[in-house]
């Protein structure tokens, strides 16, 4: 046979496209091409598989090679087709059973001495297996007439090296089986009786626990910090602290997940599918663990956002579900900082080049940190800030109106007294454990009431279901007036108040709500 075809998939923001690697051999002049918008790494194939069959004592053709990576249109990179181009030359060759490849799919990157190397988008790609398993058992007539292949009775078989099919195994649905090397993934495609493969054990979802994340017991004062945290847990806000350095700003946000609710089946299966797909990774021990990215000041906006060509996610969507802190938020470019107002807004973020568009989800939850002034210490009463009054104004223009409306919540975080200091021992506050309940409670009265949390609710939605009672909404009306209130910060009040009641368990904000509602866009004067 001079023609084999091997199904694979591309790594593709947790999409894990189907790839389909046509291998031709023909007569003519030795030659190996590779063709279907392969970049870089991808025609550097060609010398691994070479290198690797000869030294794995395979015959390597010395034909007219062509390989064909289909759709053409869509771009492929890293060097997970090593595995599938090799098998293909090794069944068009005759020397594995073309029929073994059938209704299975292979991925992997080959090293010299032919042993499979770890790699990324391995969850992404058993993601993608499962979601074309469903397709055909839905409708068994229509998937063989797109795909070309019949509809397996069984689970679908997937084909990675060893050391990346553990992440694989936690998506159902799926039979992963995990491969050290070349010569033995073929023995057992040939039913070598001694050179079995059997697929990785899956994991039970339903027993899978989230890693230890920092605990909020640990946070000595900060009383009216905390409680932000929670509302802002409960109602999935936005958040800035504002203090002075070591009043524990940093520490605080790092315990925003441990309050979060716990990630449901489909949540932990689309985070962990972004994750394996770009290049920061996942792992299993990141299963069900909300993700909490802290890029650097220094982050460019195709680092924030995502960019390059093809896009790539940034760190907005490698946040998904998760929080994304923003430390030293004033030393972050300008223009890279309002490039975060629409996915903010919209949970989306979408990224267009001249001949492709991606589409990538953000609905993550952010929280900023910030220092009053240059120096950190402006206000304080030991009178340590040098900063004059144009020099602190100049710092906290870096921040534009529009991405503070976005905020809904900006407290300043005091310094603690040396007497909060020494009482340490007796100044511990709730575990994350207990706030998380309440936190669950008042998310799930959301979702029984409108299916989303309150940060989500469109216009309409406010005025139905966050309207307060009379005294409540004379104190918002003249809140709005004195601080000169934009229809969205206005808004966002009321959807803080509404959180605040759900934690309360009442049917609507009172004035007592409202209130503390105004007090978190208090920070910036007029918010």
């Amino acid at each position: 046979m001079s023609l084999a075809v091997v199904r694979s998939r591309a790594p593709a923001a947790g999409r894990a496209p189907e790839v389909t690697v046509e291998v031709h051999l023909a007569n003519g002049l030795p030659s190996f091409s590779i063709v279907g918008l392969p970049d870089l790494e991808v025609r550097e194939s060609r010398e691994r598989v070479r290198a690797a069959l000869q030294n794995c004592g395979f015959d390597f053709p010395v034909r007219r090679i062509t390989v064909n990576l289909a759709p053409a249109d869509l771009p492929k990179e890293s060097g997970r087709f090593d595995l599938p181009i090799a098998l293909g030359i090794l069944a068009a060759s005759g020397q594995i059973p073309a029929e073994s490849l059938v209704n299975r799919e292979f991925a992997g990157e080959l090293s010299l001495t032919g042993a499979l190397r770890p790699m990324r988008g391995a969850f992404a790609m058993a993601c993608g297996t499962a979601r074309g398993a469903a397709v055909c058992a839905a409708a068994p007539g229509l998937a063989e007439s797109v795909t070309g292949h019949t509809p397996p009775e069984r689970n679908p078989q997937l084909y990675l090296p060893a050391a990346s099919a553990a992440e694989a195994a936690l998506v159902p649905g799926v039979d992963v089986y995990g491969a050290s090397d070349l010569p033995s993934l073929c023995a057992h495609l040939a039913d070598a009786p001694d050179a079995r493969l059997y697929p990785v054990a899956a994991l039970n979802l339903a027993d899978t626990r989230p890693a230890a994340v920092p605990d909020m017991g640990d946070v000595i004062g900060q009383r009216g910090a905390r409680r932000a945290l929670e509302v802002a847990a409960a109602g999935g806000h936005h958040v800035l602290l504002i203090g002075p350095p070591g009043a524990g700003k940093s520490m605080l946000a790092a315990r925003l997940p441990g309050l979060l609710p716990p990630m449901t089946d489909d949540e932990a299966l689309s985070s962990a599918a972004l994750l394996s797909a770009s290049r920061a990774g996942f792992t299993p021990a990141q299963w069900r663990q909300r993700p909490f990215r802290a890029p650097h000041h220094s982050s460019s906006a195709a680092a924030l956002v995502g960019g390059r060509n093809p896009p790539q996610p940034g760190e907005i969507t490698l946040a998904h579900l998760g929080v994304l802190f923003l430390d030293e938020l004033p030393e972050f470019d300008r223009h890279v900082l309002e490039t975060l107002r629409e996915p903010l807004e919209a949970g989306r973020i979408t990224i267009s080049r001249a001949a492709l568009q991606a589409d990538f989800p953000a609905a993550c939850q952010l929280i900023a940190a910030m220092n009053p002034c240059p120096c950190g210490w402006r206000g304080d009463p030991n009178g340590r800030c040098r900063c004059t009054p144009e020099i602190a104004a100049r710092y906290l223009r870096k921040l534009s109106g529009p991405l503070l409306d976005r905020i809904d919540i900006q407290l300043e975080v005091p310094a603690l007294t040396s007497a909060e200091l020494s009482a340490r021992a007796h100044a511990a506050g709730e575990t994350s454990a207990v706030i998380a309940r309440r936190v669950l409670a008042a998310r799930e009265r959301q979702l029984a009431r409108q299916g989303k949390t309150n940060r989500e609710l469109t216009g309409k939605e406010v005025d139905e279901v966050c309207r307060p009672d009379a005294a409540g909404e004379a104190l918002l009306r003249e809140a709005g007036e004195r601080f000169g209130w934009s229809a969205r910060a206005y808004y966002r009040v009321l959807k803080v108040a509404r959180t605040i009641a759900d934690l309360a368990g009442a049917s609507m904000p009172s004035a007592a709500q409202i209130g503390e509602a105004v007090q978190y866009r208090r920070a910036f004067g007029s918010g």
